[in-house]
């Protein structure tokens, strides 16, 4: 996404600009995806779907196929995920590609929706706690 599209970002009200480009980069990789598991290849998928209609709609899209789906939640507290942020702030390693102000974290933070127990349940999520 950094790469993509941060040189056009609007910077104010982004949120409707993002959502519309991350749908677009969620389609394309699934496409990508499709075509290396009809090759008979696996695919490890790390899609940020944190809200519920983004992961009912990707469900559906595995749904629709005879592709196995395993779902894991990596569980972190937040003052921990918080840190992580600011060190990749501070020390720019590989791993950084721009810097998350704590306004910018706190208002993608509070997009996450938890996955209820019928969702939990329904798609058998495996809960992985770094605590």
């Amino acid at each position: 996404m950094v790469t993509l599209f941060s040189p056009d970002r609007p910077g104010e009200n982004f949120v409707e600009w993002y959502s519309e480009r991350k749908h677009r980069c969620i389609q394309q990789i699934w496409d990508v995806t499709c075509e290396l598991l009809n090759s008979g290849s696996s695919a490890i998928l790390e899609l940020g779907l944190v809200q519920l209609a983004d992961r009912d709609d990707f469900y559906r899209r595995v749904d629709g196929t005879d592709f196995e789906m395993r779902v894991y939640l990596i569980d972190t507290p937040l003052e921990q995920r918080r840190q992580r942020v600011r060190d990749r702030n501070r020390q720019k390693t590989e791993s950084y590609k721009m810097e998350v102000s704590d306004e910018m974290f706190d208002l993608a933070n509070s997009f996450w929706e938890e996955p209820t127990e019928d969702e939990r349940l329904a798609r058998n999520i495996e809960i992985v706690s770094t605590t």
